[in-house]
């Protein structure tokens, strides 16, 4: 398997914006946003998390939905490097019956994990969390708070720098967009190596805010990415190993 991130200890804090004031900051280990493969495709497989039952109605719309999504699903070998098997969600969102579908799909998973607990924020990473983040945060009539690489976003923001395999990265948040006390729930494409969920849910714990969970549409469970989330609970639509 070749590309995989190294996940060794955090690296020390830093400041950001040098045009803005500085805020806190702290650290978090690595994190790629392509997808490490081996040769072959792997399997995928539907996720079965529960903590809350659902109804047999809106059980059997569920796995409808996810079978719907999972088909939509596209696995592009050798990008975009060679030994990369890259999941790619786009389809999804160009077939309006499967990104409804996905909406679904997701409010249902929430519910059953979280049952009537809602979050007070949905917080979506760049850049591929922004592609369902906000119409899910709609959909649940909630803010979206976006999550961004260093100098993107205007004003004061806060910052936590973390390891990639070749080198460093820093994201960030806008200072005033999470409030102190509110719950968030951390929204993202895919989970691999965990380290870009990990430092999300460190500039939430900055805000004085809580992680109430992590969401993902896709696990990339053989990378064991969920390590990094401590216990917060993690919710997947689907799981993908690519070692099977």
């Amino acid at each position: 398997m070749s590309g995989l991130p190294n996940s060794d200890s955090p690296v020390d804090s830093v400041t950001t914006n040098p045009s803005h004031p500085s805020t806190t900051s702290t650290s978090s280990p690595d994190a790629s946003r392509r997808e490490p493969a081996s040769s072959a495709a792997g399997t995928t497989e539907l996720t079965g998390q529960s903590v809350i039952a659902l109804t047999e109605h809106e059980q059997k719309k569920l796995e409808t939905a996810k079978k719907l999504v999972i088909d939509a699903l596209r696995f592009v070998p050798d990008f975009p490097i060679p030994g990369i098997n890259f999941i790619d969600i786009l389809p999804i969102f160009q077939n309006p019956i499967a990104f409804e579908s996905l909406l679904e799909v997701l409010v249902l998973l929430i519910r059953e994990r979280f049952g009537t607990q809602t979050p007070d924020v949905i917080v979506g990473l760049e850049a591929r969390g922004f592609l369902f983040g906000p119409t899910l945060a709609l959909r649940l009539n909630r803010p979206f708070v976006p999550v961004r690489k260093k100098g993107k976003m205007p004003g004061a923001c806060r910052t936590v720098e973390y390891k990639k395999e070749y080198g460093k990265d820093e994201f960030q948040v806008q200072l005033d967009a999470i409030k102190p006390g509110q719950t968030c729930l951390i929204v993202d494409d895919i989970i691999a190596t965990g380290g870009t969920a990990a430092a999300a849910g460190q500039l939430v714990e900055l805000s004085d805010a809580k992680v109430m969970g992590y969401l993902f549409m896709i696990e990339i469970t053989n990378l064991k990415g969920k390590a990094l989330l401590g216990d917060k609970p993690m919710v997947t639509l689907v799981e993908h190993d690519e070692e099977e």
